[in-house]
């Protein structure tokens, strides 16, 4: 699941960066579409199956799901050639939902490494917030660029994250 929003939130920032004021946005539709499904899908798995200890299962499974649908919906709306504004709405709040996930899981002390679980939350849920000012202003190259960075910084985390776990999780006895 990291690894997914990690490469989602690349492919996003790639498409702040290049294309999101462009005229064939439209072509970024599948690669929206992947993480989406992955996103979703798994998120879903996690809130019904509580495969993780205490409250990891809420924490990631939930805002999966929102990232996940907010891909998908980002796909669909790129493939129909349709105003993504909307989806800034809803960006929002979930963005919202995730700083303040990332502000707690500081506050407590969760995960092995709460600070940069922590700041991928925030990060994360900040380029959700930040959304909406960038597609109300699509045709602003420094609040694109700004965007973008942003997701990147949460991507680098997420795939830091993920292999690390991949590293750890993966040994014999375990």
């Amino acid at each position: 699941m990291l690894i997914n929003m990690a490469a989602g939130l690349g492919v996003l920032a790639c498409f702040l960066w290049n294309d999101i004021a462009g005229e064939n946005r439209q072509r970024w539709a599948p690669a929206l579409a992947i993480p989406g499904v992955g996103a979703t899908v798994c998120g879903f798995a996690m809130i019904f199956s509580w495969p993780l200890p205490g409250p990891f299962n809420i924490a990631y499974g939930e805002t999966s799901i929102m990232l996940g649908l907010l891909f998908l919906a980002a796909a669909w709306t790129l493939a129909k050639q349709w105003d993504l504004m909307p989806l800034g709405l809803y960006a929002l709040p979930a963005g919202a939902i995730a700083v303040l996930i990332g502000i707690r899981f500081i506050q407590l002390g969760l995960t092995h490494s709460p600070m940069l679980s922590g700041a991928g939350f925030i990060l994360t849920g900040a380029g959700g917030v930040f959304s909406l000012l960038v597609l109300l202003n699509p045709q602003n190259k420094l609040l694109r660029r700004c965007g973008a960075i942003l997701l990147l910084a949460a991507a680098a985390i997420w795939a830091y994250t993920a292999c690390m776990a991949y590293w750890g999780h993966i040994k014999p006895g375990t």
